[in-house]
């Protein structure tokens, strides 16, 4: 995937794009409907795939406060990557970008930078200042300028609807297997291991990998949970709590992972952790023996939670290789 994050690296526009554009926070099943739509598309018709985002995420400067994203820029590109988009084209949003209408922004960015032949864009979509550019007046622009314009309709999976909005707040709420349904995959913060004070082996028995996580991002509901840990192209289990270490009086929020079977020096290096269940709320105990005894029993519970799953993973492969 070729990726430009400045609409003046463009010097020709690409052949017979078929584009898709939006925030795509998350990249959900709902973006990846758009994007195999996109891709099926431009190679029926000979033409490019072209995924056309913002960064930061435009609320972030029209109401810094007002939003928390699901995924950050990184995974986003990661994400699109592995749908078989053609070019990624991530335009840096200004509060001089918001003044642009919608009619500047077909005319200027999309017809006379990009060579828009095919739009493709979600049921709720809407671009330029004041979202004046909603579906119905992208396929009045299709009509008159010559490009075609599909617009998809909601996408539903077990009768919830597919948005990044919903899965902010499954995602606040510790609801990890709705998050999946909606994701298509596990919700996963990543950063980092940074040094902490060193208790969980020393007093715990149980070391920690400690991620440092920000009040400004979007961050699970606290406690405890069973993950799965992606350390340098391997899968391990564990289980992490994330929150503030109350029987410690700590103050910094942070994610601090016991990862099964596992013993290495990585501080300093990166870690990814998927989030498969909550397990219970973070509480204050009388002391390092009774949280030491809670977490041997979540660590027993995980295992389990980490055995069903890889069954699962097992029958659905199975059933791939049969079929």
């Amino acid at each position: 995937m070729e990726i430009f994050t400045d609409l003046n690296e463009i010097t020709t526009p690409f052949p017979q794009a078929h584009i898709t554009i939006g925030n795509f926070d998350g990249v959900h099943l709902g973006h990846q409907k758009l994007f195999d739509q996109v891709v099926a598309r431009a190679r029926q018709n000979g033409g490019t795939s072209v995924a056309v985002t913002f960064d930061p995420h435009p609320l972030k400067v029209l109401s810094p406060q007002g939003i928390r994203l699901i995924s950050t820029t990184p995974q986003k590109i990661e994400l699109i990557g592995r749908a078989g988009i053609d070019v990624l084209v991530i335009i840096p949003f200004t509060r001089e970008m918001a003044m642009t209408t919608a009619d500047e922004f077909v005319d200027k960015v999309l017809l006379g930078r990009l060579g828009m032949r095919d739009l493709v864009v979600g049921y709720d979509y809407a671009m330029g200042k004041g979202r004046q550019g909603d579906t119905a007046f992208l396929q009045r622009q299709g009509e008159e300028k010559g490009f075609s314009v599909m617009v998809m309709p909601a996408h539903y999976e077990q009768g919830m609807l597919v948005s990044s909005s919903r899965i902010r707040e499954l995602v606040a709420a510790g609801k990890m297997g709705d998050v999946r349904r909606l994701l298509g995959r596990w919700y996963q913060i990543r950063g980092d291991v940074q040094w902490g004070r060193r208790r969980g082996g020393s007093q715990l028995g149980f070391p920690t990998a400690n991620l440092y996580l920000s009040e400004e991002d979007l961050c699970p509901k606290r406690g405890v949970y069973v993950t799965q840990v992606i350390y340098d192209g391997r899968q391990y289990g564990g289980v992490s709590n994330i929150g503030y270490n109350p029987t410690f009086g700590d103050t910094s929020l942070v994610a601090e992972t016991h990862i099964f079977d596992f013993n290495a020096d990585i501080y300093g290096r990166p870690l990814k952790i998927n989030l498969l269940r909550h397990l219970r709320s973070e509480i204050a105990f009388s002391g390092i023996d009774a949280l030491s005894r809670q977490i041997r029993r979540d660590i027993e519970v995980a295992r389990k939670v980490l055995a069903k799953e890889q069954q699962k993973r097992l029958i659905a492969y199975h059933r791939e290789t049969e079929a």
